[in-house]
């Protein structure tokens, strides 16, 4: 483990889908002499690229970027997990005089990283395929009923809509017989960096976001999604795995195996990420200690008023 002894703020840019995170996190890292960590659950992977919006390496700048497609697609990866690598880069980055900027739209990573999770078992397989298998034929309402026999605190606290969670809760009562809730106390405390970081996020008006969104999903679309999701699954990436679960690639496997047509996977895919992007916004309204920024990232000046503001505290 390298040396983060220092008083320096660390930067966290976060935001919903097409709100220019990427572009300010660059702008700030630029400022600050920074580094960027991605903190996006669907950039991690390698090979599942253009629905990701994985910066090009002109949007870089010549910032260094960690933690961008480098997690295999196939793999059990979770946020506890991404949790670990990310406490190692911020220990790395500091250790050379450099500045952290976490950047990213998965306020799950950035939560588990500031509030680390207590150790619970690896994914058993064949469970998580029954509980998707659910999911699938009967709907998310009928895991959370499940979840609510088996564990009620956990049910009052993950929404019906937050599947992910809500299986996980399932598996570890399942594999283990102890519930998410009575394990709580045995979180770990929080590193000891946390203190020191600074969370901006990023709320343009919501019209135009859904606008970029739309426009954005046609253009991955134009540029060959559809042969892309192909290739994936021609490698032996199953349509359950998280990466081809995510946002921008479920409606597509949902096409390919004739279940709606190519126009209905285009529209409900638009629609799934403006509904991301709306869930993305409530969820870090529950978060404490968030600055907001009521514009698109791209605006010139928000990197100083950050900068500014990180160093100020």
């Amino acid at each position: 483990m390298f040396s983060t002894k220092t008083s320096q703020p660390i930067y966290a840019i976060a935001g919903p889908t097409a709100s220019g995170k990427t572009a300010l996190g660059v702008a700030v890292a630029l400022l600050v002499g920074g580094e960027v960590i991605n903190f996006d659950s669907v950039q991690i992977y390698r090979e599942i690229e253009i629905a990701t919006a994985k910066p090009t390496a002109d949007e870089m700048q010549g910032v260094p970027h960690h933690l961008i497609g480098y997690v295999d697609p196939r793999s059990d990866y979770t946020a506890a997990d991404w949790s670990r690598d990310a406490v190692l880069k911020i220990s790395e980055i500091e250790s050379r005089g450099r500045i952290p900027v976490l950047v990213g739209g998965t306020g799950f990573y950035l939560r588990t990283l500031l509030n680390p999770l207590f150790e619970s078992p690896k994914t058993d397989e064949s469970i998580r395929q029954r509980l998707r298998s659910l999911k699938n034929d009967k709907g998310a309402e009928h895991l959370h009923k499940i979840l609510k026999r088996l564990d009620p605190e956990s049910a009052t606290v993950f929404s019906p809509r937050d599947y992910v969670r809500v299986i996980r809760a399932i598996e570890v009562f399942l594999q283990t017989g102890n519930r998410i809730s009575d394990r709580r106390a045995e979180r770990p405390p929080p590193p000891e960096f946390a203190s020191r970081v600074r969370t901006f996020v990023l709320n343009p008006p919501r019209d135009k976001v859904y606008d970029l969104i739309d426009r954005r999903t046609e253009k991955h679309f134009a540029n060959g999604l559809v042969d892309e999701v192909i290739r994936l699954r021609n490698s032996g990436l199953a349509d359950s795995s998280n990466a081809l679960g995510s946002h921008g690639y479920r409606r597509v496997c949902e096409y390919l195996r004739a279940e709606r047509t190519l126009k209905s996977a285009v529209e409900l895919t638009k629609q799934d990420i403006r509904n991301y992007s709306k869930r993305q916004i409530t969820w870090f309204r529950s978060e404490v200690g968030v600055s907001w920024l009521e514009r698109f990232g791209t605006d010139g000046y928000l990197a100083n008023e950050i900068a500014g503001v990180g160093r100020a505290k």
